[in-house]
């Protein structure tokens, strides 16, 4: 069996296991929907001198998709526990098939459910603005879904690292703080640029600030500070990716 026939067979049997639970992959296209319905009408409740414009539709939207993928991170995190912790990888650590191999089975399923949980938010976004009478773009919103592909691949893979470190049961704990983290570093909820301080410093440093800016700048056709952003997130996906594959290598041995 060629190695991309490996890859795939694997791939297919969790796509199958993601379909077994609606339930998860439900709660992960839906729940960006409603927080940004929520927070568009907590956005139309802030009078205009505040001059807060971080609910606004073109500065939510591409907010909220990152907020998604920290929950496609979740997912991940338990799909790779209950395997890791069950019997079912135990009897494939004997197969011919590599760490990279078994990570892309992992990661190439969840990649389009990610995707799709984009397509879904920024089409639901598109529908509140007709509502709300706010224009986007929809060609800066499928530039923003390439341009965030990376940091979809880091969330999914700090699944996997996550998920080959803890069981079942810690995992979703630890993805649960880093949702936080990333919300807040990340300046999804608040303008953390304002807030300014050692705090905006450490939210440069980390990758979630960058990826929510480069996403909005694709929304709303600004390209400043792009080509850091996007060096800022490829470099953290791939350690993220280098992580998990050493861990899921780490385990294998242990068999």
């Amino acid at each position: 069996m060629s190695r991309m026939s490996k890859i795939k067979v694997f791939a297919v049997r969790n796509v199958k296991e993601i379909l077994r639970d609606p339930l998860s992959y439900i709660f992960a296209l839906g729940f960006p929907v409603v927080m940004l319905i929520i927070m568009t009408i907590v956005n139309n409740s802030i009078p205009p001198e505040a001059g807060m414009d971080i609910f606004e539709l073109k500065n939510l939207a591409p907010g909220v998709v990152l907020f998604g993928f920290t929950f496609v991170m979740l997912f991940t995190a338990i799909l790779m526990a209950k395997d890791r912790c069950g019997s079912f990888l135990e009897r494939l650590y004997a197969a011919p098939v590599t760490a990279a191999q078994f990570i892309t089975g992992y990661i190439a399923p969840i990649m389009v459910l990610g995707v799709l949980q984009c397509i879904i938010t920024y089409s639901a976004a598109l529908i509140i603005g007709i509502v709300t009478g706010d224009s986007l773009s929809l060609g800066g919103m499928m530039f923003s879904i390439v341009l965030l592909l990376p940091c979809l691949l880091m969330f999914i893979s700090l699944g996997l690292l996550f998920g080959g470190i803890f069981n079942d049961k810690a995992a979703p704990g630890i993805c649960s703080i880093l949702i936080t983290v990333a919300t807040i570093l990340g300046g999804v909820w608040m303008d953390i640029k304002t807030v300014g301080g050692g705090l905006f410093k450490i939210a440069e440093i980390l990758p979630f600030y960058p990826a929510v800016n480069l996403a909005r700048g694709a929304v709303n056709g600004c390209s400043d500070g792009r080509g850091m952003g996007l060096a800022v997130t490829l470099a953290y996906a791939a350690a993220a990716l280098l992580g998990a594959v050493l861990i899921f290598r780490k385990n294998m041995r242990k068999i």
